[in-house]
């Protein structure tokens, strides 16, 4: 037979008054963070040439793996979106795509979105110049949970590296700058105001203590005297 367990009324009042303040405290750090995260999103664009940056007319242009290994630096010229449309994990917490070259091999790319130059009327037609890059040397079978996300819908050519296109660029996802700070804060409010709020209660008598201290022999024993 199933048991049904119930909190008192105590907890869920000061649960509810945690939960009340965590909204508030929630609304202001995403305020702060969010700007802080687009202060330092614009402060992060790179020289055109440089790696992250928006590539040149001299820009290299790669074809395949072997392209990429035998440059130092190099672009890679997709159509449309398909550069971006073809999924991406985290890695060290910043995102990664499934990058096809034009040989039809896949690497793990870093790319930065905003150096990207489309040659086309709309970013859907036309082709995509993707920003100068480098290879990185990196056992990426180390990070199964990342391989997991980026292999989703199709398996990488190579794993021993990745191509960094972000380069100065780099800052950390929204996701880990902002939404994982402020849910962390939430809760850390919600914990705080309910041990708070309940610590008052029982001090004024609202509500039952939840610990009461265990009285000794002798001071049992004075009550009678």
């Amino acid at each position: 037979m199933a048991r049904y367990y119930h909190f008192r009324f105590d907890i869920w009042v000061c649960l509810l008054i945690g939960f009340l303040v965590s909204l508030g405290v929630e609304r202001a750090a995403t305020a702060i963070l969010s700007q802080r995260y687009e202060e330092d999103k614009a402060n992060s664009t790179v020289e055109t040439g440089k790696i992250g940056g928006e590539a040149t007319d001299e820009t290299f242009r790669a074809q395949s793996i072997d392209d990429l290994l035998s440059h130092d630096t190099f672009t890679v010229v997709s159509k449309g979106i398909k550069w971006r449309n073809k999924g991406g994990g985290y890695y060290n917490n910043f995102y990664v795509q499934s990058l096809e070259l034009p040989s039809g091999e896949r690497v793990a790319a870093r790319v930065n979105n905003s150096a990207v130059k489309y040659t086309g009327e709309s970013i859907y037609s036309g082709d995509s110049i993707l920003p100068v890059g480098r290879v990185v040397y990196a056992d990426l079978n180390d990070h199964p949970t990342f391989l997991g996300q980026i292999e989703f819908t199709h398996p990488l050519t190579r794993k021993d590296f990745y191509i960094d296109m972000v380069g100065e660029a780099a800052i950390a996802s929204k996701e880990s700058a902002v939404e994982a700070p402020v849910l962390l804060l939430q809760l850390l409010t919600i914990i705080a105001v309910f041990a708070l709020a309940h610590f008052a209660g029982s001090k004024i008598g609202l509500f039952p203590a939840f610990y009461t201290r265990k009285r000794s022999e002798e001071e049992k024993k004075s009550d009678w005297e």
